[in-house]
């Protein structure tokens, strides 16, 4: 049988760099033993679904490059693939139990749960049910039933809680009968809980694999006596361990930077986050960054996976970005959607300064990301005042530059020397060297005051990037192009 494995978030709110690490190591485990990866969205407590938070969770799947095999927007053989659209499959499955007598009708109110939790606090003790409706008689449920009370299903914990291998923490068990009440595992609304709409969901779907949080370990005996009980074979189960901050202290959803959509909209390439996710956590055969999503399939083992918490370090980030950026830039098949992308920038941001559309021209804009490539660490940043010049020619008053030399024509007119001298590609290098050159062949006028000049004629700026670097992203043309509108000025 082909593996088979699920992400199962919650809709009730976007996407977040957890549940992305725990979609990303389902898709990969999923492509590399050729199986199926399933989106299913867990939402059977309603009060606290967000509207429009799942089609953000699949949106931001697709825009991770992870998208699933089966989902409730690609459908598939084994939908819904939402848990509200399933509950008579739920139903069903509490009268199987019911039947058995694995299973059984609670009648107490939530004020009779209140007081037994006070009371257990009271006494400095674990609040549990007391299991009091597991010994109503049949007669006593068909009473109440009649009287129309109000009921739920709970689970029968009998039995010693097996051991089971998980594929990350090895051997283990947690004995549930001997220190929790029964759960309960269909409310009054008509909703599962968790442990039942999983455990009827991932066999229903013929899930062979389950990887999910760490914090689910101590709830998977309990999932395991349900198996039991339904006389199912259960999945395997690898739990993953969390993934914290680089302090230790634990992600937590309140902080507005760890959700997808503000990656994506700062900037940041999907693939700069599976790399930092998967490099600060285990389950490869190294753990070095720049690596692709076909090097994270390739490489990883799930026996790899170590119980030690993954410590994310995100001030990290701009550099794996930058590392992805510059593969984007280098591969001729990514370039132009880049290209398109820093076009729209540059109208957007610059849009109603752009007197000479010249500079939105294609082969002018894929210049510049050639030649910037690794010395940014977001697209955006091409964009921002320090690069203005690259897109908008100055309007520099004659005055301000004689005001800082009465040689302003004699170093024009050196500097168009040089550049219409140049028979070869421009150098940073080559020219920083050219125009110490041009400097001492003015007879009163600095090398810093002539870099103020030229850096004001260039880009109409104080400060920003060296000379001889505007200078080569410019390109003689339009280097030649300012310092003439600046001597006819």
């Amino acid at each position: 049988m082909c593996s088979r494995v699920r992400f199962g978030p919650s809709p009730t709110g976007f996407l977040h760099l957890g549940g992305l690490r725990t979609a990303l190591y389902n898709y990969i485990f999923a492509k590399k033993h050729g199986g199926s990866f399933i989106l299913r969205l867990e939402d059977t407590d309603q009060s606290r679904v967000v509207p429009g938070a799942a089609e953000g969770i699949e949106d931001m799947l697709e825009w991770a490059g992870i998208p699933p095999d089966e989902s409730p927007r690609r459908g598939g053989p084994a939908g819904p693939y939402q848990q509200s659209c399933r509950l008579e499959l739920y139903a069903k499955a509490c009268d199987v139990l019911v039947e058995k007598g694995a299973a059984y009708r609670c009648f107490c109110t939530p004020q009779r749960l209140e007081l037994l939790k006070k009371e257990a606090l009271r006494s400095r003790q674990v609040p549990r049910y007391d299991n009091r409706c597991r010994h109503l008689t049949s007669k006593q449920v068909a009473e109440k039933l009649s009287q129309g009370s109000e009921w739920v299903i709970r689970f029968r914990l009998e039995g010693d809680a097996e051991p089971f291998n998980d594929l990350v923490y090895g051997w283990t068990s947690h004995e549930v009968a001997s220190i929790e009440g029964d759960p309960v595992i269909l409310k009054r609304d008509g909703f599962p809980t968790y442990h039942l709409a999983n455990v009827v969901d991932d066999h229903h779907m013929e899930i062979s694999h389950v990887l999910r949080g760490t914090e689910w370990l101590t709830s998977t005996s309990k999932h395991l006596l349900l198996y039991r009980a339904f006389g199912w074979d259960p999945p395997q189960f690898a739990h993953l361990p969390l993934l914290l901050n680089r302090d230790g202290t634990k992600l937590s959803k309140r902080q507005g930077d760890i959700f997808l959509e503000r990656f994506a909209r700062d900037g940041y390439l999907p693939e700069a986050l599976l790399d930092i996710i998967t490099t600060c956590g285990s389950g490869f055969t190294g753990n070095q960054g720049g690596r692709t999503l076909g090097d994270l399939i390739s490489e990883f083992n799930i026996g790899r996976i170590t119980t030690h918490s993954a410590l994310l370090d995100l001030d990290k980030l701009p550099e794996f970005n930058r590392t992805h950026l510059v593969r984007r830039i280098e591969d001729e098949r990514l370039r132009p959607k880049l290209v398109g992308e820093l076009q729209a920038l540059v109208e957007q941001v610059y849009g109603e300064q752009l007197m000479d559309r010249e500079v939105l021209e294609k082969d002018y804009v894929e210049r510049i990301l050639l030649l910037w490539k690794g010395h940014i660490s977001l697209l955006k940043s091409l964009v921002s005042p320090n690069y203005s010049y690259l897109w908008v020619r100055p309007s520099v008053p004659r005055e301000q530059l004689e005001a800082l030399s009465a040689e302003v024509d004699e170093i024009g007119r050196l500097v168009l020397g040089l550049m219409e001298g140049q028979a070869t590609t421009l150098t940073t290098n080559g020219l920083s060297q050219d125009l110490k050159g041009l400097q001492e062949r003015l007879k009163g006028t600095k090398y810093s005051t002539m870099m103020k000049i030229l850096r004001l004629a260039l880009s109409g700026q104080q400060q920003g990037p060296g000379i001889a670097e505007m200078m080569v992203s410019l390109g003689s043309r339009e280097v030649c192009g300012r310092i003439r509108k600046v001597l006819s000025s």
